[in-house]
């Protein structure tokens, strides 16, 4: 095994961690401030400090980092793991900083694999160029989304157009002025086989019919910072046929495609999260005393740190595994590490985050240090791209059928 990094993931490594510390880091009180004075709060990226990064980013080479192939920087899933991880340390900045942020990295991944040349045109190339933004339109209030056979969003066929009627909600980016165009998750055939009933269509932010309702808050947070989270009202819109990505009743399996880079995307970032929680968990002990002694030399502090180190580390080389195989495997055979880390990061590194708020006292609550804001975003990691709960009955039913089979083959 060689747990070392090839030439360019150094290289690029050594770019970007220097890019945090001379740009993002500093950026994120600038942008805070640039935020809270903008006419629409949701518009996030139109913080001038935003573009600042993101030219810089492309200068030096980090742009598009997440995208195989050449229309992306041609990294493997592994050569991009610890890029993710760092561009995890700044959440709100640093992904979008190098147009590596969801839900536009997963429409890109939609659209190169699925869409025509007509609908790449349109709005793959914008999105590569960071000129656009999007939302992926799937989960819906009405029924339970963590089984997407569930959608009853209707796309009915009629003549040249299809026309749209149901709601959908928590559309991350939506609020987001400059969220240009949604990939909307509906059903064409609810009389087909149950995997065969959906299928994915392009909707224009303008197009008549279509109302974005309401912000939806997480634990008290509108989530402004990412163009928030939506929820959407679709009456008799209105799409030419054309706007159709692939076939009819292929929705179901082009989701699939989208949210395994998807999730482990997520996960990358967020290990990169539990690093800056554990280096402001150590500085904030170093630096406080209490009953005499430095809170760094209290033992139960000293077992938080302990714990949020090896923890960390299990996590880190189960991602890296995952990613490997994707890489040599494919996503089909990754299966079962995906599902793994999805199950394991979010739970892992929220409870890291939760002793580094309590290492803060009070102060981890507060907006003064980002901990709570970060709480908030992993907490729904355990039900974005499928709930815990959903993964851990898949995984386990694969793990019986796996062992029932070496059994039968003695």
């Amino acid at each position: 095994m060689d747990f070392g990094f090839d030439q360019r993931t150094e290289e690029l490594r050594e770019t970007l961690l220097d890019f945090m510390e001379t740009h993002v880091y500093p950026a994120e009180p600038v942008f805070h401030h640039q935020l809270a004075s903008l006419p629409d709060p949701w518009a996030w990226d139109s913080a001038p400090v935003v573009q600042e990064l993101r030219d810089a980013a492309r200068g030096r080479g980090l742009w598009n980092l997440f995208l195989p192939g050449e229309e992306g920087a041609g990294l493997t899933n592994l050569q991009y793991a610890p890029l993710a991880e760092i561009s995890g340390r700044s959440l709100h900045l640093a992904p979008p900083a190098m147009n590596c942020a969801a839900p536009d990295t997963g429409n890109i991944e939609v659209l190169h694999m699925f869409g025509t040349e007509a609908q790449k045109k349109e709005w793959l190339e914008p999105l590569l160029e960071g000129e656009i933004r999007s939302a992926f339109a799937m989960t819906e209030p009405d029924v339970a989304s963590s089984d997407a056979t569930n959608i009853q969003l209707s796309i009915v066929r009629d003549g040249d157009d299809y026309v749209l009627n149901g709601r959908k909600w928590w559309i991350t980016g939506a609020m987001n002025p400059n969220c240009q165009i949604f990939i909307v998750m509906g059903k064409t055939d609810p009389a087909a086989e149950r995997h065969r009933q959906q299928s994915m269509i392009l909707v224009p932010r303008d197009t008549p019919g279509l109302e974005v309702v309401r912000g939806m808050h997480v634990l008290g947070y509108d989530d402004h910072e990412h163009g928030g989270h939506a929820e959407l009202r679709f009456s008799d819109v209105r799409v030419p046929a054309s706007s159709l990505i692939g076939e009819e009743g292929g929705g179901f399996a082009m989701a699939q495609a989208r949210l395994g880079p998807g999730r482990i995307h997520h996960c990358m970032r967020a290990i990169g999260t539990a690093e800056r929680a554990i280096e402001l968990m150590c500085a904030r002990v170093d630096e406080r005393v209490a009953f005499g002694r430095q809170l760094s030399e209290q033992g139960v502090i000293r077992d938080w740190i302990a714990e949020s180190r090896v923890r960390l580390e299990q996590l880190r080389l189960l991602v890296l595994k995952t990613a490997w195989l994707m890489d040599t495997v494919g996503n089909k055979g990754a299966h079962t590490e995906i599902q793994a880390i999805k199950i394991s990061t979010p739970s892992t590194v929220q409870w890291i985050l939760d002793k580094a708020v309590q290492a803060h006292g009070a102060g981890g609550l507060s907006q003064d240090f980002p901990l709570a804001s970060m709480f908030a975003g992993v907490r729904t990691l355990r039900l974005v791209d499928g709930p815990d709960e959903v993964h851990k009955n898949a995984l386990a039913k694969a793990e019986i059928a796996r062992q029932r089979s070496t059994r039968e083959a003695r």
